[in-house]
C-alpha cells in the first residue's frame, strides 16, 4: 500500500496531463498506430552548402573534426578518409551494429549494444559547425568535405529509419547545427535546395511527436521548440509548404516553455548545470536566427526569463576557471561548439547570452568566451554585468555563499518538476576558481555494470545519508518517488563578516536533517543535525584528489594534505570514520577516483565540520 501511494502522490507532481500524454504516446508507439509511424522521405542529394561569399572572418576555427572527431568533448575518435561510421558505437570494439528498421521499434536500453548516445553522438552534426568554420576561412576541400559528409549520412540513415531518428531532440540539434552553419557561412537565406529539403524531413520528424516532448518538462521541450521554429521560419522564407505552421508551432511552444521550466528567479526545471546550458545556448541561437531573419520579437516575458536564466548561470560560474558546480544531470551535451575553450568552461555560453538577454559583458578581459559573438555577428555590449553577489534563488532551491575567493554553493529541495538525483543538502565549496568539495556528476545513463544508482543517489553527494539508501525511493531508471520539501530554510545572513544560511527537510521515513552553513574567508563550518534514521548516518566529503592523512582525535576524526584540514566532531559517539575512494565524472562516460571523508553515527545527534585552507 506504501508503494502504491507513493506511485499515485508521485504521478500527482508530475502532473496527471503530462503523465497521460507520455502513457498514451507509449501505448500509441507500442501499437504502432501513432501518426509519426506512418512517416515516410526520400534520401536527399546534394549539394547542402555553397561556397561562403562573407570575408574571412579572420577567427581560427575549432581544432576538432580534422583528423579525428571528438565525442562528449574529451573522446578522440580516429576519422581517416571517409566519414565516421553512423551506426557503430564508436568506443566498443566488436560491438554490434544497429540495424535500419523503423525508428520506433528500436529500444533506448539494449545492453547488448552499449549506451545508445554513443550512437546519437556522431550524429549530432557537431562537424558542420566545425566544417563551416573553416569554409568561411576559404577552405574549399573542406566545403567538399561537408557535403560529402551530409550525402553520406542520408544515405547511411535513410529518413525515419535506424536509431538516428529515434529522438525529436537529437533531430532538434541537427537542425540547430544546420542553422549554426548558414549563419556562419551567410546562407540562412536562398539557401540550396538540398539543405531546404533536410530541414523540411527533420521537422516532419520532431513536429508529431512535439506533445510528448513538451510532457517531459525538461531541455526535450525547449529544444524541440527551438528547431520548429528556426526551421520553419527558415522554409517560409523561402516560400517552402508547411514553413509558416511550424514556426508558429514551434513559436508558440518555446514561449510556453520559458514561461514555464524557467522560474521567477531564473532557475530551470531540470536542476541542472550543464542542462541550464543547453537551455542558454538553445535561446542564444534561437534568438540570434530570429534577429539575422528580422522576425517579430518573442514576449517581453520570454526575455525577462531568458535575462534571468543567464544571470543565473554566470552567478554559478567562476570567472578564473569558467567552471561550476557539477548539480545534476550531466550528459555532455554542448550546444554551439564555436571555440576551442573546455567543455567545462561555462564562459562562451554566459557571455553570449550576457549580450543578447541582458545588454551586458560577463567578462571585459577579452578571451575564447567572445568568439561565440564573432563568429554570429553579435556585437559584445560595454556595460559590464553586475557583481557576483550572495544568491538566494529559493525557487529552485539554491544558495550560493561568498566570502573572499570562497563560495559556497547549498543544494535543497525545491521540486516543481521531477528531480534527477537525491541530492538534498549538497555542499559544493570552491575556492580562487578550484572546487575544494565536488558533486560526484552522473557518468552514464546505461552503463554495465550500472553505475547510475551511485551517482544520483546520496551517495554521490556531499551530504547525510540514511541506513544506507536514498533520500528518496527510486520508482525506475529516472524517476524518485515521494519528492522532498524543504524546512527550516532561512535567508542569508551576514554576522561579523560571517556568511551563514540553513535549510532542512524530513524524508518519507521519518529521517529529518537540518544543515546550517557559515564560510569565511579561509574557512567554512557545517553543522548537520539529524533524527528519525534508524540504524546509522553517514556524513561523507568528498574531497580533491590529494595525499589525505586521516587522524583519530579525542574529539572527532581529522584529515589534512597538508593545505587544507577538515575536521568533523559529533555530540554523540562516532562510531566509523575513514577515507575511502569513491567516483567523480566531469564528463560523460569518464570517471575518476577520488578520496572521501565517512564518518558515521548510529544515533540522533549533531555533526560539526570544520574546513580550513591556506589563503
Amino acid at each position: 500500500m506504501l508503494l502504491i501511494r507513493t506511485w499515485l502522490k508521485t504521478l500527482l507532481d508530475l502532473g496527471l496531463l503530462e503523465v497521460a500524454t507520455v502513457i498514451f504516446y507509449r501505448v500509441m508507439i507500442r501499437l504502432g498506430v501513432h501518426p509519426v509511424c506512418f512517416l515516410n522521405g526520400s534520401v536527399v542529394a546534394g549539394p547542402f552548402f555553397a561556397k561562403s561569399e562573407l570575408a574571412d572572418i579572420g577567427l581560427a576555427p575549432i581544432s576538432t573534426w580534422g583528423d579525428s572527431g571528438t565525442l562528449f568533448s574529451y573522446i578522440n575518435v580516429p576519422l581517416g578518409d571517409h566519414p565516421p561510421d553512423w551506426m557503430e558505437n564508436p568506443i566498443a570494439q566488436g560491438q554490434t551494429k544497429l540495424d535500419l528498421r523503423p525508428w520506433w521499434k528500436i529500444s533506448d536500453f539494449d545492453e547488448e549494444k552499449g549506451d545508445i548516445k554513443l550512437i546519437w553522438e556522431q550524429s549530432r552534426m557537431d562537424w558542420v559547425v566545425a566544417f563551416a568554420q573553416r569554409i568561411r576561412n576559404e577552405d574549399q576541400e573542406t566545403l567538399n568535405r561537408l557535403n560529402a559528409w551530409l550525402e553520406d549520412w542520408l544515405e547511411k540513415n535513410p529518413p525515419y529509419l535506424g536509431v538516428n531518428w529515434k529522438c525529436g531532440q537529437e533531430a532538434s540539434i541537427r537542425v540547430i547545427n544546420l542553422c549554426c552553419a548558414a549563419l556562419i557561412l551567410g546562407q540562412e537565406s536562398q539557401s540550396l535546395p538540398g539543405l531546404q529539403e533536410l530541414i523540411r524531413l527533420h521537422l516532419k520528424r520532431i513536429k508529431p511527436t512535439i506533445h510528448y516532448a513538451m510532457a517531459q518538462n525538461n531541455n526535450h521541450g525547449t529544444s524541440e521548440a527551438a528547431a520548429l521554429f528556426i526551421g520553419g521560419s527558415w522554409l517560409a522564407a523561402e516560400g517552402l509548404p508547411d514553413g509558416k505552421l511550424w514556426e508558429k508551432v514551434g513559436r508558440n511552444w518555446l514561449e510556453n516553455r520559458v514561461g514555464k521550466l524557467v522560474e521567477k528567479d531564473g532557475s530551470f526545471s531540470q536542476y541542472s548545470l550543464n542542462y541550464h546550458r543547453v537551455l542558454i545556448d538553445t535561446l542564444s541561437i534561437t534568438e540570434v536566427w530570429r534577429q539575422r531573419i528580422k522576425q517579430p520579437s518573442f514576449s517581453l516575458n520570454f526575455y525577462k526569463k531568458a535575462s534571468l536564466a543567464v544571470s543565473w548561470l554566470y552567478q554559478m560560474v567562476s570567472p578564473i576557471s569558467g567552471d561550476g558546480p557539477n548539480l545534476g544531470a550531466n550528459d555532455g551535451a554542448r550546444f554551439l561548439q564555436l571555440t576551442d575553450s573546455p567543455y567545462r568552461d561555462y564562459r562562451p555560453s554566459v557571455q553570449l547570452g550576457m549580450a543578447l538577454f541582458c545588454g551586458r559583458c560577463a567578462y571585459s578581459d577579452t578571451g575564447p568566451w567572445d568568439s561565440q559573438l564573432a563568429w554570429l555577428g553579435i556585437p559584445c555590449s560595454k556595460k559590464e554585468a553586475a557583481r557576483y553577489s550572495n544568491c538566494d534563488y529559493d525557487y529552485g532551491g539554491y544558495k550560493i555563499l561568498r566570502s573572499g575567493q570562497a563560495s559556497v554553493f547549498l543544494r535543497y529541495p525545491r521540486f516543481r518538476f521531477r528531480p534527477s538525483q537525491a541530492d538534498a543538502l549538497h555542499l559544493d565549496l570552491w575556492f580562487n576558481g578550484s572546487n575544494l568539495l565536488c558533486d560526484a556528476g552522473s557518468y552514464s545513463y546505461n552503463s554495465v555494470p550500472d553505475l547510475s544508482g551511485y551517482f544520483s543517489g546520496a551517495v554521490g553527494h556531499n551530504t547525510v545519508q540514511f541506513d544506507d539508501r536514498d533520500q528518496m525511493p527510486k520508482l525506475s531508471r529516472f524517476l524518485f518517488g515521494s519528492w522532498l520539501k524543504a524546512s527550516r530554510v532561512t535567508p542569508i545572513a551576514i554576522t561579523d563578516g560571517v556568511v551563514g544560511c540553513s535549510a532542512g527537510y524530513r524524508d518519507a521515513w521519518g529521517g529529518e536533517h537540518v544543515r546550517a552553513v557559515h564560510l569565511s574567508r579561509d574557512s567554512l563550518r557545517v553543522i548537520d543535525d539529524v533524527n528519525g534514521f534508524n540504524q546509522k548516518a553517514v556524513l561523507r566529503w568528498r574531497l580533491p584528489v590529494s595525499l589525505w592523512k586521516i587522524q583519530h582525535t579525542s574529539d572527532g576524526i581529522q584529515v589534512s594534505d597538508g593545505d587544507s584540514t577538515l575536521e568533523v566532531t559529533a555530540d554523540v559517539p562516532i562510531i566509523g570514520g575513514r577515507v575511502s575512494q569513491g567516483w567523480a565524472s566531469k564528463f560523460y562516460m569518464s570517471k575518476e577516483s577520488v578520496p572521501i571523508l565517512e564518518v558515521e553515527i548510529d544515533r540522533a545527534g549533531q555533526l560539526s565540520t570544520e574546513y580550513r585552507w591556506a589563503l
